[in-house]
């Protein structure tokens, strides 16, 4: 009996070990279910990278190409007809107002001269003898031996006479006048950027033998302690273009230095086929170092406040409804939005309308990347993502990881690969 009873009990316990063990393996089974299903949807999210909207700083910086001018430059012609008897300064030579450049030799004009000088000594006979002559018509009124009609004659001669000389006065201080044209001299302290002449060359009016039927100068010379720098500026620009604007100017032959350009005048109308204005900055030059005539870059700033946005321009989205970025929503999920972009940069854009800084807006969006879709912001592992920025309050969603690190249950081979295309 005992044996019996045994036997039930071994049975029992036999029965009840394979009832648990068959209810473990029923709860292990479902659970390894739940988890791999909660898994699988997790893994079903696609894990996106998220930037921030930068306002651009409240200022406009352009660059344009200047050209800098003399503040004065004078082109000295000749003004006589001559041989070129000496030249006296050279090309860069340093003058002083009033200083000889150079003499000209012109016989026929002195010869002019010397005959307008004796037409003037014979001029000035003729009035002498007129009015002494008439002098003594005059005297003969009181007693009548001549007639008023004669009288009247000799001193219209005598005036006559007086007007000749002074033409002839006139004739010679002419002469004198282009008698000094024989000697150039310098306008204002300045340096001679161009000499044209040589000893024995002749020069005129029309040119020089070397350059005939044209008309050369024979010096320039300019004045560089102040310069001027002249530079097109887009219309957009034209609202700053007033006193107190400076631009920052560097030329290719001093790499390493900058000029400061003061603001001077602006031409108050576009040219219509460039749509700019000529602008004229003031550069001080007292070294003498900027040379006119030089090709600057001019960098102007101005305070503009546009509202304007920058992104990279990886995040834009291009699609038949036009230019649109990825934003993710409070809800995590994903709205596409229309943009309007103002201007290009090198490797972001410029966003006039659709964006704030509060928006967070996919960086590398995948195609497959519809609207509404859920996605998991992640933060990128150093070196995954060299664009993307932290926003003003953004804090990692908890339990997020970055895409491409060894604690990223979606990280393989396709996606390390793939650095800027998170999913």
């Amino acid at each position: 009996m005992a044996k019996i009873l045994r036997g039930k009990l071994v049975t029992i316990s036999a029965i009840l070990l394979c009832v648990l063990y068959l209810g473990y393996r029923i709860y292990d089974s479902k659970s390894d279910a739940a988890l791999l299903r909660e898994n699988t949807l997790e893994d079903a999210v696609p894990t996106v990278a998220v930037i921030y909207p930068k306002p651009v700083p409240p200022s406009e910086t352009i660059t344009l190409p200047g050209n800098v001018q003399a503040w004065f430059q004078a082109p000295i012609y000749a003004q006589v007809s001559g041989y070129v008897k000496m030249w006296y300064k050279d090309y860069g030579a340093l003058v002083k107002k009033g200083e000889v450049l150079a003499e000209i030799n012109a016989p026929a004009l002195d010869a002019q001269y010397e005959q307008a000088r004796a037409d003037l000594a014979a001029e000035q006979a003729k009035y002498a003898l007129a009015d002494l002559t008439a002098k003594r018509w005059v005297a003969l009124r009181k007693n009548h031996a001549v007639s008023e009609q004669s009288i009247s004659v000799q001193e219209a001669n005598a005036k006559a006479e007086l007007a000749r000389v002074k033409a002839a006065e006139q004739n010679v201080r002419n002469f004198e006048a282009l008698i000094r044209f024989k000697t150039i001299v310098a306008p204002y302290d300045g340096v001679v950027t161009q000499r044209n002449i040589n000893v024995g060359e002749y020069v005129n009016k029309e040119g020089t033998i070397s350059t005939p039927g044209s008309i050369s100068n024979l010096f320039t010379v300019a004045d560089v302690s102040m310069l001027r720098l002249f530079v097109s500026v887009p219309e957009s620009f034209g609202p700053f273009l007033q006193p107190g604007l400076t631009a920052n100017v560097t030329v290719p032959q001093l790499p390493g230095r900058h000029f400061t350009g003061k603001f001077l005048t602006v031409a108050r109308g576009f040219d219509v086929s460039t749509r700019t204005a000529i602008t004229v900055f003031t550069i001080d030059n007292e070294d003498r170092a900027l040379w006119p005539g030089s090709y600057a870059q001019v960098v102007l700033t101005a305070p503009v406040d546009r509202k304007v946005f920058t992104i990279p321009s990886t995040a834009l989205v291009f699609q038949e409804h036009g230019t649109q970025v990825a934003v993710v929503a409070q809800d995590d999920r994903v709205h596409l939005q229309p943009i309007t972009v103002s201007r290009l940069l090198d490797s972001a854009v410029e966003v006039a309308e659709g964006i704030s800084t509060s928006d967070r807006i996919v960086n590398n969006p995948s195609a497959a990347l519809l609207e509404g879709d859920k996605v998991r912001i992640v933060t990128p592992a150093p070196g995954y993502d060299l664009i993307t920025t932290d926003g003003p309050a953004s804090k990692d969603p908890p339990g997020s990881q970055a895409p491409g690190s060894k604690e990223d249950p979606g990280s393989n081979e396709t996606s390390t690969s793939n650095a800027h295309s998170p999913k």
